[in-house]
């Protein structure tokens, strides 16, 4: 890699929409090495607490972060700007937009745009992380890696491109998370001095509530791009390899009734039957409830029996 094209890699850290589109001449499966360096060293930090060691402050910090961010995912990042199941003010939709951006995951475009691109082409050639066509690895932690994959598909999101707050989010993706990093250091500096007792300080919160937090979020994540297109059972005849997966409902909030999603992909909630655990539901008709979302969408009824019509399509 020439030195210019190096330092423009480089400025895409802080800027993506810095020099041309890297999808616009990508070769497939094509890595973005400069932009992995991000990626492994928030990994390589969380080696970091055989020296910073563990407090229960930090580990709740940690726990909380991840549920937290795993929520504005799971509920805004997906189901909002993927797939519009309910609707909110526009400072509901920034503030939740920031806390999506917090979990390292790109901006909420990018996010949404190729989400939107999945559901299109889930499973065929053309789907960016189908384990069927790429691979588990690939699926998992390549392809958002790549270059062709680097771009927002702003044809995909023209309806929420027309916010520049959140197209500023999206170019500028890392800005939230270093801040929260930055945060993180300095409460945990702040109680190092104003509360020793608690064994804590700066560089234990930035590894237990930065690295070790975003770390697990992001494979929680990426499991149902991977593992929810292999493992589990299949009530509905999709044209995908989607499955539920009540384990990975559990982890990620409810993003592990993988198969009703994509049986009905506009609907709030996923866990289409009272014994199927939605945390991200729940926590939704709470917001519903103060008035800071509403209209969400329902699962028709017929949507939801529509398995009973065709049980031999339905094997796992």
């Amino acid at each position: 890699m020439s030195s210019s094209r190096f330092a423009l890699a480089l400025r895409r850290w802080v800027d993506s929409g810095a020099g041309e589109p890297a999808a616009a001449t990508a070769a497939e499966h094509r890595i973005d090495w400069p932009r992995v360096l991000p990626f492994v060293l928030i990994h390589a930090g969380c080696v970091g607490v055989v020296w910073v060691g563990a407090s229960v402050t930090a580990v709740a910090a940690a726990i909380a972060l991840f549920g937290v961010r795993m929520f504005a995912i799971t509920a805004f990042y997906h189901r909002y700007f993927s797939h519009r199941a309910f609707r909110t003010s526009r400072a509901a939709q920034l503030a939740f937009a920031i806390l999506g951006a917090s979990a390292v995951q790109r901006g909420p475009l990018w996010w949404a745009a190729h989400h939107r691109h999945h559901h299109a082409q889930a499973d065929r050639p053309e789907d960016r992380h189908s384990p069927r066509v790429h691979g588990f690895l690939w699926s998992h932690v390549g392809w958002f890696l790549a270059r062709e994959n680097f771009a927002t598909r702003l044809a995909l999101v023209r309806d929420l491109a027309r916010f520049p707050e959140l197209r500023w989010l999206d170019r500028f993706d890392a800005a939230v998370p270093v801040l929260l990093a930055a945060l993180l250091f300095g409460i945990g500096a702040w109680l190092e001095r104003a509360a020793p007792g608690l064994g804590t300080s700066g560089w234990q919160f930035v590894v237990w509530g930065f690295c070790i937090s975003t770390v697990a979020l992001w494979h929680a994540t990426f499991t149902i791009n991977s593992l929810a297109h292999r493992y589990g059972t299949r009530r509905y005849a999709t044209r995908d390899d989607s499955r539920n997966n009540a384990w990975l409902a559990l982890l990620t909030l409810g993003e592990g009734w993988h198969n009703n999603h994509h049986r009905y992909p506009s609907a709030a909630r996923q866990g289409f039957y009272w014994w199927e655990f939605d945390v991200a539901w729940y926590a939704l008709r709470l917001l519903a409830a103060l008035g800071i979302v509403w209209d969400l969408r329902p699962v028709p009824a017929a949507v939801r029996e529509s398995h009973r019509s065709r049980p031999q399509e339905l094997r796992p």
